[in-house]
């Protein structure tokens, strides 16, 4: 695992919190804006973690989670899941699709930084 963060988030002032939240604790953190360039990233080069939106543009949080899983150089790589929408069933879907985390939006940040840590094995 590397200290770099994947950030698949279509809000640019959460992906710039988050970027600057985690830049502080060393996380090289890359981000794109919509679903399709975001598992693109993913694939091209593996990152550490990955911290996904649930509802972005061009494809799902959850279409590319189930990408990841059925792809054998991302299949056990973490994924954070974020949503402003704390349903239930948002929640099994993530489940049900392989995610390591899942974590309503608004989080705390003192939350959201260990769970990066967790994940990532620091």
């Amino acid at each position: 695992m590397t200290g770099r963060v994947l950030l698949i988030e279509d809000e640019q002032n959460i992906a710039e919190a988050i970027r600057f939240l985690l830049s502080r604790d060393g996380f090289e953190v890359e981000v794109q804006r919509d679903g399709v360039a975001g598992l693109q990233a993913a694939r091209a080069a593996p990152p550490g973690l990955v911290i996904l939106d649930l509802m972005l543009p061009g494809l799902s949080g959850i279409e590319i989670l189930t990408a990841l899983r059925a792809d054998p150089r991302t299949e056990r790589l973490p994924v954070m899941m974020l949503t402003a929408k704390g349903q239930g069933r948002d929640r099994e879907a993530a489940e049900a699709a392989g995610v390591s985390v899942f974590m309503s939006k608004p989080f705390a940040n003192a939350e959201m930084r260990a769970q990066v840590r967790a994940l990532m094995g620091m």
